[in-house]
């Protein structure tokens, strides 16, 4: 009698387990939208120009603008008469949200894998190679309204989100559990003959850049590692070593031998001269923010944005000596009305500054900059910007704006391509 008791009492114990190790969560929430593996790797393709839709990174290079259309691919657009610009060509590229160019090779990243487009011919762009599994799985924009259903990596990728009620399967715990969402990367058309690009030298990157190179190597960062490629095979990239950077980075700029990544904290300065080794040199920490940095001679030049997802609220411009590189000294501070992107070129200095439009100052005095702006353009909301050869091609949530400043006393609109057209 003993014994069945004994049984009756295991088989409620097991009941009682299996009941609580199954429980269904159901909710409204973004369901997730998987491209295969295979299909990823298949993805690449050349189309007719397209509109810009949601404009991102900008890159520069042999008088052609390189447009990221987020998470969709690249627009080329024919940018050797600015005051003209043509739309050629768009790349599709799933996942792409940056892109750095060398020689006749666009390196673009494409959710997990980075890719390395030969674009000597720009009438006939192809895949000349791909690194596979390398960079940070990424997720597309979704509904912050609603929570995140799971994300099942071994689905492939995540393309796209459907609002809708969610079945999923959780497992019991006996310690909180929040539902939240995985990610490193932040995702904060035709006429005549083409022409090609180079096969000498490196491009153009806007401030906003997490891609850059330097000689032969090729440096990706995200929130906090430093994906190194050898691109001395341009078209066949070795990924060489993955390197703990910091915390929260969010741009990289390269001047020379030295690296600067901006991150919500601060900017961190690495010696690349042995590019497979970064040698940390210093940092210079503010107030938690978002922030790109700029730099030119022994000056670096950082925006802080605050609000929302950035921290706290305050909205700057920070001027640092880098004069001695291992021990960098803020000067001055400027308040901004919440800044994104930044260039300077000699004296002048570009500012994207959010509502306030973009601002344009003589910084030939470090110590009086916002006494000497030299204008304002207040309609437009600026992302980033690249000035070059006395042209200021800047990219906005409205589309790309480009300026002639070879007279900085009357800097001039020459064209603009809109977000539609």
């Amino acid at each position: 009698m003993k014994v069945i008791k004994i049984y009756f009492v295991l088989l409620v114990l097991l009941m009682f387990t299996s009941c609580t190790d199954r429980v269904i969560d159901i909710f409204t929430g973004n369901s997730p939208v998987y491209m295969s593996y295979e299909e990823l790797r298949e993805a690449v393709e050349q189309k007719d120009a397209a509109d810009l839709v949601s404009p991102g990174k900008i890159y520069f290079k042999d008088d052609h603008l390189f447009i990221v259309e987020k998470m969709k691919g690249i627009h080329v657009i024919d940018n050797s008469d600015p005051a003209s610009p043509v739309n050629k060509t768009f790349i599709e590229v799933p996942g792409n949200v940056d892109i750095a160019i060398k020689g006749d090779v666009l390196y673009a990243d494409s959710y997990v894998d980075l890719v390395a487009l030969d674009i000597s011919d720009l009438e006939n762009v192809r895949e000349a190679g791909r690194v596979k599994d390398v960079l940070p799985y990424t997720l597309p924009p979704y509904d912050e309204n609603y929570p995140v259903a799971r994300i099942e990596r071994d689905r492939g990728v995540v393309i796209d989100w459907e609002v809708k009620e969610v079945r999923q399967e959780v497992e019991q715990y006996y310690y909180p559990v929040y539902r939240g969402i995985e990610g490193a990367w932040n995702t904060d058309a035709a006429t005549g003959g083409m022409g090609g690009i180079s096969s000498e030298g490196t491009g153009i990157g806007g401030s906003m850049a997490r891609f850059g190179i330097s000689d032969n190597t090729l440096f990706a960062v995200d929130e906090s590692t430093l994906h190194i490629f050898g691109i001395s095979d341009p078209g066949n990239p070795e990924h060489k070593k993955d390197f703990y950077a910091g915390w929260a980075i969010e741009t990289l700029f390269i001047l020379d031998e030295n690296m600067f990544l901006g991150s919500m904290n601060g900017m961190r300065i690495y010696d690349i001269s042995v590019p497979n080794s970064p040698m940390f040199l210093s940092d210079f920490w503010h107030a938690t923010g978002c922030d790109p940095v700029v730099v030119q001679g022994d000056l670096a030049y950082i925006t802080l944005r605050g609000g929302n997802m950035c921290g706290n609220e305050l909205n700057l411009l920070v001027v640092v000596s880098i004069k001695e590189i291992t021990e960098p000294v803020e000067l001055i501070r400027y308040p901004m009305e919440g800044p994104y992107g930044l260039g300077i070129d000699g004296n002048l200095l570009f500012i994207c500054d959010g509502d306030a439009g973009l601002k344009i100052y003589n910084a030939r005095d470090p110590m009086a900059i916002s006494g000497n702006r030299l204008a304002v353009f207040p309609d437009i909301f600026g992302y980033d910007v690249i000035p070059v050869n006395r042209v200021l091609m800047l990219i906005g949530e409205d589309g790309l704006y480009q300026y002639d400043y070879s007279d900085p006393q009357d800097i001039v609109l020459l064209s603009r391509i809109d977000v539609g057209e």
